[in-house]
């Protein structure tokens, strides 16, 4: 059934009109000069640009007859008052864009590609088919992406443990007829189309899911493989945060290129360490299959043994039947979180390795204890112990119910059981309790904190970490706690702070909290 296009036209290019100010009108017509449609912003002439388009067709069609698939031309030119591109859809369309005399062709460009795949999926839509007209900043994605630093580089990264929120970029790239627009419509829309048509330089779909206990929303980018694309791909692989290879497992050919595909961006991205998934699609094709499964891992590995730590792992699927598409989303969304993770504790192990340096270079030593019920779970105790694993470890005591880690730049990490507790000469307590599936503390935790505000000395710290799940009433548990007569005449910072399911990042942030303000005592 034919759906109503003109909203979507009208639509997609109006939000095209306002990315650009030297941007005046852009319109789609046939070959005969017949417009389809179109916007402007001020007095351009739609009929006189597609008059102007029925002259260019001659041009665009030798343009066209470069290309292996015939379709594609691409033309522009100056006239006194302005400046135009055309873009061929097909044999017997033209988008063409009109900038004033002051405007930048090749900025306007890869909008322009875009723009072009998008109006060549409302001439080619059916009723219930999902077309999506945001349309990307280039600019703002280049420069998040070169100018911010640390886990920050990645543009939409928001909370990293379970329960977090991800919105990441991922590039589809590969050789053209593999499948990856098919591979994209399956997961967004659980359609497969059998009208092949090839992508015009650039196709964006927004999709999210629930993976690993987290919202993870993916940001494709579809990209035309012609050669004529490969100007623009710095720009569109600029801020990528994930990417697929795709080849076709009936293909030797597109299987080859994987490796062309994959120095290619490495290249582009100055070697950024993101996670990558290699499919190999159309298993369904039995009879016409020349790529095993082996052939797949064996290339996978070969490309994962060059020092290469973002991850990449291989993935057979069928665009047309959905075998493993769902499987191959998951996949690059585990490494895009494991990713995440490692990078930012690799972040917070670096501020927290600074603030200890900035403490010990006013003081000698510095004395920090963890009490843990269980002698085998100190998780704090960890990750003090890697962070500082530069320095010389002088002395250890290592028994049941004590560990003592004394090193060489004044450092001392101690760790008591519950019952066995000294604590007078710690600059910083940390302790946690573990309230899950409980509906009330037990007394030794409260006789514990009491003990803890008892000993420590004035000017210190105390943090009292408790683990909860989503049944925990936290209020309650805080009531439970009641320790603030036993405070009130004690100079100490004592801070209670909650531990959701996934701690480790969590005690990173309570460290640095617990660091920062020893360092402000001191």
């Amino acid at each position: 059934m034919a759906i109503n296009i003109d909203p979507l036209f009208k639509e997609l290019y109006t939000k095209f009109l306002e990315i650009d100010d030297d941007l005046e009108a852009v319109i789609v017509s046939d070959h005969e000069g017949f417009v389809i449609a179109g916007e402007k912003k001020v007095s351009v002439d739609l009929e006189l640009v597609s008059v102007l388009t029925g002259l260019i067709q001659p041009i665009l069609e030798r343009m066209r007859d470069e290309f292996a698939f015939k379709k594609f031309g691409t033309a522009s030119f100056d006239t006194e008052n302005y400046r135009l591109l055309f873009i061929s859809i097909d044999e017997t369309t033209t988008l063409s864009i009109v900038l004033n005399t002051l405007g930048s062709i090749d900025k306007v460009s890869p909008y322009g590609y875009f723009l072009a795949e998008k109006t060549a999926q409302i001439l080619n839509a059916k009723e219930g088919d999902l077309i999506q007209l945001t349309i990307p900043n280039f600019e703002v994605e280049v420069s998040l992406s070169e100018n911010s630093g640390r886990i920050k580089e990645q543009i939409y990264q928001m909370r990293l443990d379970s329960g977090g929120k991800y919105k990441f970029k991922c590039i589809f790239i590969g050789d053209h007829e593999v499948g990856k627009t098919s591979i994209i419509r399956q997961f967004v829309e659980k359609k497969f189309s059998f009208d092949y048509r090839p992508t015009l330089g650039l196709n964006i779909m927004s999709h999210s899911i629930k993976s690993y206990g987290n919202q993870v929303t993916f940001n494709f980018w579809d990209l035309g493989a012609q050669e004529f694309f490969k100007r623009f791909r710095k720009t569109y692989y600029s801020g990528a945060q994930a990417g697929f290879i795709v080849f076709d497992v009936t293909n030797q050919e597109s299987y080859i290129h994987v490796k062309d595909w994959y120095y290619e961006l490495r290249k582009i991205l100055e070697n950024k360490q993101l996670p990558i998934v290699i499919i190999g699609n159309k298993i369904d094709l039995t009879n016409q299959r020349v790529i095993s499964y082996e052939d797949g891992v064996k290339l996978t590995s070969e490309l994962a043994s060059g020092q290469y730590e973002g991850g990449i792992s291989f993935i057979e699927t069928s665009a047309l039947t959905g075998e493993s598409i769902e499987d191959a989303f998951n996949l690059i969304a585990y490494h895009y979180i494991m990713r995440s993770i490692e990078i930012e504790e690799q972040r917070l192990k670096l501020d927290l390795m600074n603030i200890l340096n900035s403490i010990l270079d006013k003081n000698e030593k510095l004395v920090i204890s963890f009490i843990t019920e269980n002698p085998l779970w100190s998780p704090g105790l960890q990750i003090l112990t890697e962070i500082n694993k530069l320095c010389d470890c002088e002395k250890v005591k290592d028994d049941k119910d004590r560990r003592v880690y004394e090193y060489s730049n004044g450092l001392v990490i101690k760790n008591f059981l519950f019952d066995n507790i000294d604590i007078s000469d710690s600059d910083g307590v940390f302790i946690i309790f573990d309230a899950r599936e409980k509906e009330h503390i037990e007394p030794k935790w409260k006789e514990t904190v009491i003990n803890i505000i008892n000993n420590i000395t004035e000017n210190k710290v105390a943090l009292i970490g408790i683990r909860v799940s989503e049944a925990s009433d936290w209020s309650q548990i805080l009531e439970e706690f009641n320790i603030n007569k036993y405070i009130e005449n004690k100079m100490i910072s004592l801070l209670f702070f909650k531990i959701g399911i996934e701690y480790r990042l969590e005690i990173y942030d309570q460290l640095e909290v617990m660091l920062n303000t020893i360092k402000d005592l001191s």
